[in-house]
């Protein structure tokens, strides 16, 4: 460890000859330093016999830190692939509603955190382990832990040695560890089978009056995915778009008698199926409902991740209010500049809104999908993450009646500012933004492409922003509670929308440009609607940045974060050599800038070099990854390694930055320097 403390020392200064043995001396003096630290808060230096559980602060102590910075919402990131579970309810896959998702609530609550960041929860098929490709109403019946058919209601219903069978699983229990899809979907098809069999062969009445009940309260939307599901089931898995229109039978079937004789006619067909599909999806809500109030016995709460497209199943189910002939993408940007044609139908505009008899202008089929849509997140979550707003304001769109998908989503368009583009006639009519506010100097996805808006035309842009945000306040929560992942591109209209409701964007530090001032990934740019984070679950882990940084990198963030944070000598140096030092000073930039949301991906958290997902990759490795049953003990033995998030450390460095002139501030920063092992980095003497 000291050779390598004097060879990134001798390398800031170039490799100046003849200063050997000081650059030696500094080094041995920042090791020792760290080692003691290490022993006073009780963790060993190499082999982790004495690593202990997180130090029992003072209760709040952290949460404190955090109202002192002004932070109102720290969130930690993590989709149900990952949470972990222990062997005897492990099926391969993570479900929030485990007794090891229990602990991890608890350990991110005395954490810090205030909330957990789901991941989509929609139901996905056996070969796609996407949540993002998921259902919007359906949940993934891969969230029902097995304790569901050991107890309670379903008890009996599944044989002891089915259920010991599900839990044999080739998981990791101390180091990460990947899900296997295939395998949880397979076994979790198996369970539901043997007790919907269990109980049609000896009916529960209580079982029966709960599933009516779920179903009635459910009937817009159950009843569409189940018969999807069933038919799919019927036809060998044929893609949906090789079936009769069937979709179309839930808008005609009120007045259409024959195509409410063959919906009729397909529930009597697929009795069993849908009948079985309700039950997993029943399950699959109690569950959340269970985890919920777990969340909340821990003071936390919950972010649903409202994705941009539409399943396969929710094409299918509501065909009749979708947009012929265009797909739904993202356009050429900063974070992928060839564009990604991905696939995803397109509410019809003109579906928005209605003229009813009287003349009275009432919401459209298309907007009362949305209003569902948005009705059953608030009722089931705190807040809501939204994946690509611009999908709600000003989506990127292609034709798809191009063979190349890739060549047809760079040669698109947005959707509402196309009033006469050639290649795009048919789009002149949905148009909102009128020729002449339009920059033709510029390519049609810039940002500026629309170079004005009057308010009437923000209006028609906020439409369904607007619907959201009247929902999410019916409820009971501020516009805080909104969460919109805006990355690098914003254009106009989205970004007028975003303003006029007091909503803000994302953004991610390790993405940003540190020439560039006014980069908009940048912390110090941040306004107070704003989330930021280091990374998400589309970037590297924090870990594999730093570790990968050039010699050049890493002084421009010592430089950048020396003068942000006020940092001693000391700790300005000791980021040219220590990756963890330099990942918690990112954090504590995050921490001290002016927004008062932050969130943090769990592969940060823990340390973990793997990544997550890898955007536009087919991988068995993408959306896998994991935490261990024994998550607590690799949390420490990284802490010990100072490879995992140091939060005290990271907090002091941004009280710090703010000033630790006030009584309580500097109060707060010497309880959480007691707390870190690594504190002596923040003394004002250099070694």
């Amino acid at each position: 460890m000291v050779a390598v403390a004097a060879y990134y020392l001798a390398e800031q200064r170039g490799f100046t000859p003849g200063k050997d043995v000081e650059d030696w001396l500094r080094a041995e003096q920042y090791i020792d330093d760290m080692v003691r630290g290490l022993a006073r808060t009780g963790i060993a230096r190499g082999g982790h016999e004495r690593v202990q559980p997180i130090p029992s602060d003072r209760p709040g102590l952290r949460r404190d830190a955090l109202q002192a910075l002004g932070v109102k919402r720290f969130l930690l990131a993590i989709h149900d692939a990952s949470f972990p579970s222990d062997p005897d309810e492990d099926i391969g896959w993570g479900a929030p509603g485990t007794v090891a998702a229990a602990r991890l609530l608890a350990f991110v609550a005395r954490f810090g955190f205030t909330g957990i960041q789901l991941g989509p929860k929609g139901q996905t098929t056996k070969d796609n382990p996407s949540p993002y490709d998921g259902t919007v109403f359906s949940r993934s019946v891969l969230s029902i832990p097995l304790a569901t058919f050991r107890t309670g209601l379903l008890a009996g219903t599944v044989s002891t040695q089915s259920l010991a069978r599900a839990a044999e699983t080739t998981s990791g229990t101390t180091s990460p560890a990947r899900a296997d899809h295939a395998r949880a979907h397979a076994t979790m098809r198996r369970l539901l089978e043997e007790a919907f069999t269990a109980l049609e062969s000896a009916a529960r009445r209580e079982v029966q009056d709960k599933l009516t009940a779920f179903q009635t309260e459910n009937a817009q939307w159950v009843e569409r995915d189940a018969l999807y599901h069933a038919i799919a089931e019927s036809r060998g898995g044929v893609n949906f778009r090789r079936w009769p229109r069937d979709g179309d039978l839930f808008a005609r079937g009120a007045e259409d008698p024959a195509a409410n004789e063959r919906l009729s006619a397909l529930r009597a067909q697929h009795r069993g199926a849908i009948d079985r599909y309700v039950l997993g999806q029943m399950l699959a809500h109690d569950a959340h409902t269970r985890f919920r109030e777990t969340a909340r016995r821990n003071g936390l709460s919950i972010f649903a991740d409202m994705q941009a497209g539409l399943s396969q199943v929710d094409t299918w189910a509501w065909r009749s209010i979708l947009l012929d002939g265009y797909a739904m993408g993202a356009p050429p940007s900063r974070t992928t500049p060839q564009g990604q044609p991905w696939g995803y139908a397109v509410l019809d505009p003109k579906q928005l809104f209605q003229t009813e008899a009287s003349g009275r202008v009432s919401p459209g089929p298309a907007l009362r999908f949305l209003a569902l849509r948005f009705e059953k997140i608030l009722r089931e979550y705190d807040g809501v993450r939204v994946d690509h707003p611009h999908a709600l304001v000003c989506p990127w769109v292609y034709r798809t009646d191009i063979a190349d998908p890739e060549e047809a989503v760079r040669r698109g368009a947005r959707l509402y500012e196309s009033p006469d583009l050639p290649d795009h006639p048919a789009l002149a009519q949905y148009a909102i933004a009128r020729p002449s506010q339009i920059d033709r100097r510029l390519s049609r996805h810039a940002d500026d492409w629309v170079m004005w808006l009057d308010s009437e035309q923000v209006d028609r842009y906020a439409v369904a922003m607007d619907l959201l945000v009247e929902t999410v306040q019916r409820h009971g929560r501020a516009v805080d509670a909104i969460a919109c992942e805006v990355l690098s591109t914003m254009p106009r209209p989205l970004g007028l929308v975003l303003d006029r409701s007091g909503i803000g964007r994302f953004r991610i530090v390790q993405k940003a440009e540190l020439d560039d001032r006014g980069d908009v990934y940048r912390a110090d740019n941040a306004r107070p609607a704003d989330w930021v984070m280091l990374g998400t679950h589309d970037t590297p882990s924090i870990w594999a940045v730093v570790q990968g940084m050039t010699s050049k990198q890493r002084a421009q963030w010592a430089e950048h974060l020396g003068r942000v944070l006020r940092l001693p000598d000391t700790a300005r140096t000791a980021i040219l050599f220590d990756p963890g030092l330099l990942a918690n000073a990112m954090l504590a930039e995050v921490f001290a800038s002016r927004a008062e949301n932050i969130m943090m991906f769990f592969t940060d958290l823990f340390g973990l070099n793997e990544r997550y997902n890898m955007p536009g990759a087919v991988s068995p490795d993408n959306w896998t990854l994991r935490l261990p049953s024994s998550f607590e003990q690799l949390y420490e033995k990284r802490l010990a390694r100072g490879t995992a998030i140091d939060l005290p450390l990271a907090l002091a460095m941004a009280l710090g930055a703010r000033g630790a002139g006030e009584t309580q501030t500097a109060q707060l920063v010497r309880a959480l320097r007691e707390l870190t092992p690594r504190s002596f980095v923040l003394d004002s003497s250099t070694p």
